[in-house]
């Protein structure tokens, strides 16, 4: 930051003294031929021609520079085929006469004179009188003019230098005060990883607070995730503790139905794994906010395996196919097919999903099909854990709908089961955070 301030300081301060430089420089040599073109209308004012054709002033002009030697101010007047006509400060020197093809007037820089450079008006005209073309030059030793301008070029360096280290230090002193905060900001991080403190304190400048606020809710997001997964890892280590016992001591007393407890007692254990390890699967993508699925695509996925899986079962899909959530696919998809998988299983053939987007920002995904449904007093009971409402004998772990409701919840969505008004038997009702394609 400070290299980026001191560099782009530079060059302004560059552009707008090389700008003021030339524009004061200009000024100055306008000024000085001003002077000179003053000197000029004076003499073509008071020039005439004299009784034997020479060129004379019928008054002499004013700066008594042209009477001293070498003054410095000059002036000279020639013609073709006359005597010229120089000031008397030449001396013994005379001014260059170039030809030109106009009368007007030419103002020009001069080395013709060893170590005095001369500024040069000159002008061409014709005299009443006379039939000749006289020169007329006025001239001026430009060393007040250069003395001038380097005196003006020497305050302007001396005083932007100065301007521009004031305002590096400035620029310094801003991004070193005004970053000082975050270098508490770190100190304090330190202490949170030392274990000395918590959290951020709030004793922060109002550019600084917004930063503040976030990492402390990070903080308390981690913290809560950590207590969640300490939470998780103790029910499934409480879950898995029962089961292992029963087997152990069957085992241990050498019971004869060893083989069919240590099988209910594994599939037990099995449901808890699979319940416990996608909630894990859930929580552990939920941090990705880039999370987008289309919902058509994953019921189409759904479709393909569930008619493959049960034969002679017809599951519809409608809705728009453009709508998406802000779920992982892998996650969608189990989230589906334990919906639509439980409707072609207990239902009576026809599975029918509607894709809805409500105004609300979510998106709800309605499952139903044709089967005895449930009676509204035990619907509830479909979300524990291991209860099976099913007194048919099918296959199943009684974690399907639990599942999908803990995942749901995860992602901030939920699930609720009713009965269908077309098919007439159980509708669910998934409701997803909506996601843009």
């Amino acid at each position: 930051m400070i290299t980026v301030a001191a560099l782009w300081i530079l060059i302004l301060l560059f552009g707008g003294g090389y700008a003021l430089d030339r524009v004061l420089t200009v000024s100055l040599l306008k000024s000085f031929d001003a002077q000179l073109e003053t000197v000029m209308k004076s003499m073509l004012a008071s020039a005439e021609i004299g009784p034997d054709g020479e060129v004379r002033f019928n008054r002499p002009l004013a700066d008594q520079r042209f009477l001293e030697a070498y003054s410095g101010a000059y002036y000279q007047i020639s013609g073709s085929g006359a005597d010229t006509f120089p000031s008397r400060s030449l001396w013994d020197r005379r001014l260059r006469v170039d030809e030109h093809n106009d009368i007007k007037q030419h103002v020009y820089d001069s080395s013709e004179f060893q170590d005095e450079p001369l500024r040069i008006v000159e002008r061409d005209v014709m005299l009443p009188g006379s039939p000749n073309r006289w020169r007329f030059q006025v001239a001026q030793s430009r060393d007040d003019l250069n003395a001038q301008i380097k005196q003006l070029r020497r305050v302007l360096i001396i005083s932007f230098v100065i301007l521009g280290g004031g305002l590096i230090i400035l620029a310094t002193l801003q991004a070193f005060y005004g970053l000082w905060p975050l270098r508490r900001v770190r100190r304090e991080v330190i202490a949170i990883r030392s274990g000395r403190q918590t959290r951020l304190t709030e004793e922060f400048p109002s550019e600084i607070r917004p930063l503040v606020s976030e990492i402390n809710e990070l903080l308390a997001h981690n913290e809560a995730q950590a207590e969640e997964a300490r939470t998780h890892a103790g029910n499934l280590a409480h879950a898995l503790k029962t089961p292992l016992t029963v087997i152990t001591n069957a085992a241990m007393a050498r019971d004869d139905d060893l083989a069919p407890t240590v099988i209910r007692e594994s599939a037990a254990m099995r449901r808890q794994v699979d319940h416990h390890l996608a909630r894990a699967r859930a929580i552990g993508r939920r941090a990705s906010a880039q999370a987008r699925t289309q919902v058509w695509d994953s019921l189409e996925a759904v479709q393909r395996a569930v008619e493959r899986m049960h034969e002679g079962v017809t599951i519809d899909i409608a809705g728009d196919r453009q709508t998406c959530v802000r779920v992982e696919r892998q996650d969608l998809d189990e989230l589906l097919g334990n919906l639509v998988e439980n409707g072609a299983k207990y239902g009576g053939g026809r599975v029918f999903v509607t894709i809805e987007k409500p105004a609300n920002g979510c998106v709800d995904i309605v499952v139903e099909d044709d089967g005895p449904g449930i009676p509204s007093g035990q619907r509830e009971e479909l979300f524990v854990r291991g209860r099976r409402l099913d007194t048919t004998g099918k296959p199943g772990t009684g974690l399907g709908l639990a599942i999908v409701r803990d995942v749901a919840e995860i992602y901030g969505g939920s699930i609720a089961v009713d009965e269908s008004e077309d098919l007439g038997g159980l509708l669910a009702r998934l409701r997803l955070p909506a996601g843009q394609v």
